[in-house]
Parts: structure tokens; sequence; C-alpha cells
């Protein structure tokens, strides 16, 4: 009987994963539309989209790419929600963005962030929970503490500044909204993981639940 379980689980897990993805993409096109600033990752993807003809989606894409081929010497393995996360976020944050109009009055757009920040933590939950792997920026930052020792808190904060400081260069957005995010993105997203949690079969050892363990996983995200 408990074997079955784990099988059971797998479309639920599959539900989680690309609604999550879906969700992801679409808090990233609507805070963009808040226009009041963007997580640092996003003030890079918008940053390059100054210099180029491409949509800030396609970037998003090609920097997914980027980050994966990154894995290589990392000697980091990418799953299912890898290879997901490439194909599915920038798509549909260029739908978000091709669907929704911008707001001019403050008073919506500040609504508007904070439904976005909320909508990334929801899909934090449901992506990760899912244990398909982690998003390529996420692999990238893990894969530098496995191979340096450094911690997980000093890698992830020198790359997030790192690609903040250089998409603000290239005029990628900041404001109260990058700060925002940075404050609300992980306690929302720990609170979501307890939420969409899905028990791992037994002796796995790889269960989600919202304790330090998750917190290498948790984006910008994405």
């Amino acid at each position: 009987m408990s074997d079955r379980r784990p099988r059971r689980r797998l479309p639920r897990r599959l539900v989680q994963l690309y609604v999550g993805l879906v969700f992801y993409g679409a808090s990233m096109g609507l805070q963009l539309r808040a226009n009041l600033g963007l997580d640092p990752w996003d003030v890079f993807h918008q940053g390059v989209t100054e210099h180029t003809p491409l949509s800030i989606g396609t970037v998003t894409v090609a920097v997914g790419v980027a980050a994966l081929l990154l894995w290589i010497p990392l000697r980091q393995r990418p799953g299912l929600g890898t290879v997901s996360n490439v194909l599915v976020v920038g798509p549909v944050m260029d739908a978000t963005l091709w669907l929704t109009p911008q707001p001019e009055a403050l008073a919506a757009r500040i609504p508007l962030l904070l439904f976005a920040i909320v909508l990334c933590g929801v899909a934090t939950g449901l992506y990760i929970s899912a244990r398909f792997g982690p998003g390529p920026r996420d692999g990238l930052m893990t894969g530098l503490h496995q191979r340096t020792g450094w911690s997980i808190r000093l890698v992830r904060t020198e790359i997030e500044l790192a690609v903040l400081a250089t998409g603000f260069a290239l005029g990628g957005s900041v404001g109260v909204g990058t700060v925002l995010f940075a404050l609300a993105i992980g306690p929302l997203s720990q609170l979501f993981l307890r939420v969409f949690a899905i028990p791992a079969p037994t002796g796995t050892g790889s269960g989600i639940v919202a304790q330090g363990a998750v917190e290498p996983q948790v984006r910008d995200l994405i």
C-alpha cells in the first residue's frame, strides 16, 4: 500500500510544479507593471532588455540557460523543475505583460505590487514543494556553496548584489518594490512551503517542511 503512495502523489506534484511556475512568471510580469522596483534578478533582466531587441521574458529564458550551463563545472544535476523553470517562466511573464495594461495611478500600482509579491510567495511554495529540482539560479547558488564551502547566505547575497548592481547600471528598475520583495519573500515562501508541502516517500529524507533546509531554494526567486 505504501509503495503506491508516491505514484498517487505524482499528478499532484506535476500540477503544483506547473501551476507554481505559471504563477511565478505572472508575478514577475505584474511586479514589472507596478513600476515600483523589481527583485534583483529582474532588475538585471530588465537592464539587459534596455540594450537588446529582446523581450524581458526572452532575456529571462536566456539568462536561465546561461545559469544552467554554469551548473556543468559545478557538477549540479538539473531536474524536471529546473528545465521547466527555464522554459515556462519567461513566456508566461511576456504573456502577462501583454495581457495586463500599465496602471498610471499610484493607488493602483501599490496594491498590484503587493499582490505580485504575495503571488510570488505562493508560486515559490508550490513549485519547490513539488520536489522536481531547484531553478537554474538557485542551483547556481547551491553549487557555488558546495564547491567553495562558503555559506548559502554569503553566496546568495553576493550573487544578488552583483546582479542587482549590474542590472541597475544597465537601466533596470530599482525602488521600494525591490526592498519590499527582499523583506517579504522569505517569510512568504516559508509560509506557503508549509501550506503546499507534499510528504516525501518514507526514508528519503527529502520532505519539504518549511524549516531552514529549504531556504537555499527560495529565490528572488525564482
